[in-house]
């Protein structure tokens, strides 16, 4: 709970985070429309805001937000005069009927939140256009912490998903997964929106927890339901993603201690990694290899290199090295790049990483990533250059939004200034 927050703001406050996706999700499927869904969710929690404190958290709250949302959208239907023209309409997609306490269904959620990502991920949308909007959407990620994703400004971001919405209501893009042979055109946009939902789950935009179990559990759900719509030869990039996600999620709960501060990869108790995880993912990892050197499928190996590690000085960084080079040639990004970089400090030793590092930085484009300026910072703490480690993390603190990652770095500039301690 944040200091000082009523346990209904705080219930509200888990609401959104763990449920925003479900619930436009589920208000789209009945609109067939992305703004008119994301007003009506907006106006539900504002009126939760309002009642919740007199009457009490409901006992179904998501089917609460989204029984008031469909109330919200009639009401402003009827305001503008055109309530009988579209409730004929709304008729035929079920949104005249009433929403009650949701089924607990577990292909409920996922089913309708495949339909979103399937939506927004329609060929006739540029690949960039198609994931911010899922991202948007599904996550409830702002603009500005979608830019940050694509290394461009807020307001740049927010014109294209004007834009893409815009496209979808103009060309009548259908709320439904598509037929088996429509999968492959929209395949590659449908992983790398999964990845990036379980990318914000495991290292949060901002706020105070490092993980968001909520996103991850979603993301490596929704790649499993990827894996049985295309079965039963899912291509090797779906294993390889789901590998992945599952090799990463194994090491959650060695991320941060009792009380959220982040734990770096060298130093977690690799006996508490979740081994029901890592089992079922080190074989889809050598299926998606045998399916050919997908980028999902080169991640997932490096992800698994480390999972074999019985402790960290056994890393197979070579083998690492090789793979970030492969991976490089797969799907060249600053990224990569960066995290390349990390790999060779380990290998060749700082020196020859901050070589990489500086390129990176003098070209610009991760000028604004607090991790590009965090690893520059570790690299000068270990060749004993504090003055520059310091400037480093400042830098990185500027820009970092996660409070347990703030928390880490200002920790490692705090060791600089007090040495002995």
């Amino acid at each position: 709970m944040l200091p000082g927050a009523t346990p209904v703001a705080s219930s509200l406050e888990a609401l959104y985070r763990s449920d925003w996706g479900r619930i436009v999700a589920a208000l789209i499927r009945l609109f067939g429309d992305f703004d008119a869904a994301e007003e009506a969710a907006q106006d539900a929690f504002a009126a939760a805001v309002d009642q919740w404190p007199a009457s009490g958290v409901p006992e179904f709250p998501r089917a609460w937000i989204i029984q008031t949302a469909r109330n919200k959208a009639i009401d402003r239907i009827r305001r503008q005069g055109r309530l009988r023209e579209k409730l004929d309409s709304y008729v035929v997609s079920g949104f005249a009927r009433t929403s009650q306490e949701p089924h607990n269904d577990a292909e409920e959620i996922p089913d309708d939140r495949l339909r979103l990502i399937f939506t927004c991920c329609h060929p006739a949308l540029a690949l960039d256009a198609q994931v911010a909007l899922t991202l948007r959407t599904l996550c409830g990620l702002d603009t500005d912490e979608i830019g940050r994703a694509f290394l461009v400004p807020g307001p740049t971001m927010a014109q294209r998903l004007v834009r893409a919405k815009r496209k979808i209501r103009d060309a009548g893009i259908p709320y439904a997964v598509p037929e088996t042979g429509d999968l492959p055109a929209r395949l590659d946009a449908v992983l790398t929106v999964i990845y990036l939902v379980f990318n914000e789950g495991y290292a949060a935009t901002r706020g105070e927890p490092l993980v968001r179990a909520d996103l991850c559990a979603e993301a490596i759900r929704l790649g499993h339901l990827v894996q049985t719509l295309m079965a039963p030869h899912p291509p090797s990039e779906v294993q390889g993603l789901v590998a992945l996600m599952l090799l990463h999620d194994s090491r959650r709960d060695t991320r941060a201690d009792d009380v959220g501060n982040l734990i770096v990869l060298e130093e977690q108790d690799r006996s508490r990694w979740n081994r029901r995880q890592i089992s079922e993912a080190l074989p889809l990892v050598e299926q998606a290899l045998r399916g050919g050197l997908g980028p999902f499928a080169v991640e997932a190996a490096i992800a698994a290199l480390h999972c074999e590690a019985a402790r960290s000085a056994d890393t197979d960084w070579p083998q690492i090295v090789r793979l970030y080079d492969v991976l490089a040639r797969l799907r060249p990004s600053p990224i990569v790049a960066l995290n390349r970089a990390v790999a060779v400090a380990m290998l060749e030793g700082p020196r020859a990483a901050l070589a990489i590092i500086d390129k990176l930085a003098s070209a610009g484009e991760l000028e604004h990533y607090h991790l590009l300026h965090a690893a520059r910072a570790d690299l000068f703490r270990r060749l004993g250059s504090p003055v520059d480690a310091a400037a480093s993390y400042q830098r990185a603190l500027a820009l970092a939004n996660n409070e347990s990652e703030r928390r880490f770095l200002e920790r490692r500039l705090r060791e600089l200034q007090e040495p002995h301690s």
